[in-house]
């Protein structure tokens, strides 16, 4: 066998083929930077397993539907929002990570395909309906969650941050024009305050070249009125391949 050859598993005769059912479970991030918190919207389960525990909104895939729409469709049961944000996360499927296998004689295993959402909290409207509760929780307090859903959470929260820092994510969330002090505000937010200091962040950002001045000023409070940037996306083309484009 050469050193480019390797040789592959094949199933024991007579060994079982899982049976799947596909849920899809939504991460969906808020930015509150007004407080300086990181939220998360959670929901409040209406039937077993883990009755009246607190869970990530989802669902399981229905006939004919992707998986793109079933995360579409759990976001506007929630959630109104102008500007948002979401990928598919990862896929969670490891055996008895749904109490239902053990009690399915049929041998059903439960995946669940998670996608991650991130929404500014001053723009995000939640949706009651056909839920008992609804509410946003900060990260850093989060109750023990149903199924696998804090582990979700915690791999949701680290791709959030890695992607903030090599990609215009945060340009998705903000208003079609923004002050350079809405973005630090939300970079601050999901990184934490001791990621940059305001001086050199915009410094580096103004001169990679793809927020363009719109040459608007806007006052807020007692300061100097800011000016509002607009981001270009033709601009960042070139930039979109190399790492910690931001920080």
């Amino acid at each position: 066998m050469s050193r480019t050859q390797r040789k592959i598993a094949h199933p024991l005769k007579g060994e079982a083929l899982a049976d799947f059912r596909v849920g899809v479970d939504n991460a969906i991030f808020s930015v509150d930077t007004a407080q300086n918190r990181l939220l998360v919207l959670l929901v409040m389960r209406q039937e077993e397993p883990f009755l009246d525990r607190w869970s990530l909104p989802g669902t399981l895939v229905r006939q004919g539907e992707s998986l793109e729409k079933a995360a579409d469709r759990i976001l506007s049961e929630k959630i109104r929002a102008r500007n948002l944000y979401l990928e598919q996360l990862y896929t969670f499927g490891g055996p008895n990570r749904d109490p239902r296998e053990a009690d399915d004689s049929y041998g059903v295993r439960y995946l669940s395909v998670s996608y991650f959402a991130l929404v500014r909290f001053a723009e995000a409207e939640l949706v009651a309906d056909g839920v008992s509760g609804i509410a946003w929780y900060p990260l850093d307090q989060l109750p023990q969650l149903a199924f696998d859903h804090n582990k979700i959470l915690e791999y949701g929260h680290h791709r959030l941050k890695n992607k903030l820092e090599y990609s215009p994510v945060a340009f998705d969330v903000l208003p079609e024009v923004f002050t350079l002090s809405d973005l630090y505000q939300l970079y601050t937010t999901v990184l934490g305050e001791n990621f940059s200091d305001y001086s050199n962040f915009r410094s580096r950002l103004l001169k990679l070249g793809f927020l363009c001045d719109t040459g608007i000023k806007v006052s807020r409070g007692a300061g100097r009125p800011a000016s509002l940037y607009r981001f270009d996306a033709e601009a960042f083309a070139p930039l979109k391949d190399k790492p910690l484009v931001f920080i």
